[in-house]
């Protein structure tokens, strides 16, 4: 009976450690993306970002900058560059026998495209936002 229990619990821990590697496609990406790609946004930045924010209350919102410099006076500007791929694909096929001739028909298309969007907010010496723009573009 004490081997009959030990192997049902040594059965147990093996499968809860064989299954819980398994996850889908979606868990996976969700695991190994980077989420401040979703944060950056022009609805987000219209949205959250003012004059008079701080550089915490920035990252907060749309995580850390891409590139952090400063001007002619020493103040911070932040820079926020983010480009996003787009691909779409299909294809159809049609195909036919009579007796010993033969049809098919086949065509594909694929395309991709790009957008970007750039951000950049610049403080003052206090470390609050002083004015801030962005740019997006699809080609």
């Amino acid at each position: 009976m004490f081997k009959q229990s030990n192997t049902w619990i040594l059965l147990g821990l093996l499968s809860a450690f064989l299954l819980s590697g398994c996850q889908s496609a979606a868990q996976h990406k969700a695991s190994v993306q980077d989420d401040s790609v979703d944060r950056i946004t022009v609805g987000n930045v219209q949205r959250e970002i003012h004059v008079g924010m701080s550089g915490t209350e920035v990252a907060r919102v749309l995580g850390s900058p891409n590139i952090v410099s400063t001007d002619e006076e020493r103040r911070e500007i932040w820079i926020y560059d983010k480009i996003a791929t787009d691909s779409a694909a299909s294809s159809s096929s049609v195909g036919g026998t009579i007796l010993i001739l033969g049809a098919h028909s086949s065509a594909a298309a694929a395309s991709t495209s790009q957008r970007t969007l750039t951000v950049i907010i610049k403080f003052d010496k206090a470390g609050k936002v002083r004015d801030f723009s962005y740019r997006t573009s699809r080609f």
